[in-house]
C-alpha cells in the first residue's frame, strides 16, 4: 500500500493573530507561510510524489502551489473530507478568549466527547478524515502501484487526529501530538498495519530550544502558529 505525506499548512494569517479560523474564507498564508511554502519543491526533491490531494481552504491550496508549479505533471485534487473540523460558533473567535469556555476543558481532556456548537464533533472529524486517507491509498495503489508516495495538505486536528488512528490511539490522547506548520508527517501503509515514519518534520529544530516563557500545558486547537 502507498506511503501517505501529511503536510500541514504554512503558517498563516489566523496562526499568527492568535484567531481559530476553522472554515473561515480568506484565511491566507502570512509572510513566513508563504516562504514554507516556496521550500517545499526542495524539501520534496527526492520524493516521486504521484498524486496530490488537499484541503479546499485557501492556505493548503496556497501551500501546495509551489510544489504543483514546480512539477507541471502532477495532480491536485480538492477534498472536503481532509478539511479543517468545524468549529461552528467557535470560528473566528481569539483562542485568549476561547481559553476559559468549559468546553475547552473537554477538548484538551477529553476530546472524544468534544462537539463544537454549531459544527462538528472531534470524533466526526476524524471519521471521515480517516475514510478519505483509506480511499485515496486504494486509488492511489490502483493508479500508481503498491510502492507509490502521494502528498495530502491539510490541518493540524485532522493529520493528528490521522496520526492517532495509524498508531491505534484513543482519540482522547491525539492532543499529546504535536505538528508545526509546513511540517511532514509520514505514514507508510501496509495490508496489515500502518508504520508512522516521520512526525511534524520541519528539518528546524528551534522550536525544541528553552523558550521565554514556559510551554503551556494545553495543547492548541487548531495546531498553533509554530515556533516564534
Amino acid at each position: 500500500m502507498p506511503t501517505l505525506i501529511l503536510l500541514r499548512h504554512g503558517r498563516s494569517t489566523a496562526n499568527t493573530s492568535g484567531v481559530l479560523a476553522g472554515w473561515t474564507p480568506g484565511v491566507a498564508l502570512d509572510e513566513r507561510g508563504t516562504a514554507q511554502a516556496a521550500a517545499l519543491p526542495a524539501r520534496l526533491a527526492g520524493l516521486p510524489v504521484s498524486e496530490v490531494v488537499a484541503s479546499p481552504l485557501q492556505r493548503c491550496q496556497e501551500t501546495v502551489r509551489p510544489l504543483l508549479e514546480a512539477r507541471p505533471g502532477l495532480r491536485c485534487h480538492t477534498d472536503e473530507r481532509i478539511g479543517e473540523c468545524h468549529y461552528g460558533d467557535w470560528s473566528g473567535r481569539k483562542l485568549a478568549e476561547l481559553k476559559d469556555e468549559p468546553l475547552m476543558e473537554v477538548v484538551q481532556a477529553h476530546p472524544s466527547a468534544a462537539a463544537f456548537p454549531g459544527g462538528e464533533s472531534m470524533r466526526a472529524m476524524q471519521t471521515r478524515a480517516a475514510e478519505a486517507v483509506r480511499e485515496w491509498n486504494a486509488r492511489v495503489e490502483r493508479d500508481h502501484g503498491a510502492d507509490a508516495v502521494y502528498l495530502m495538505c491539510s490541518h493540524g486536528d485532522i493529520i493528528k487526529a490521522l496520526v492517532a488512528d495509524a498508531l491505534g490511539l484513543h482519540l482522547d490522547l491525539f492532543q499529546r501530538i504535536s505538528v508545526e506548520p509546513c511540517s511532514i508527517t509520514a505514514i507508510r501503509y501496509t495490508r496489515l498495519r500502518p508504520f508512522l515514519v516521520r512526525l511534524g518534520d520541519t528539518g528546524d529544530f528551534a522550536s525544541l530550544a528553552p523558550r521565554e516563557e514556559p510551554p503551556s500545558d494545553d495543547a492548541p486547537v487548531g495546531g498553533g502558529a509554530g515556533a516564534p
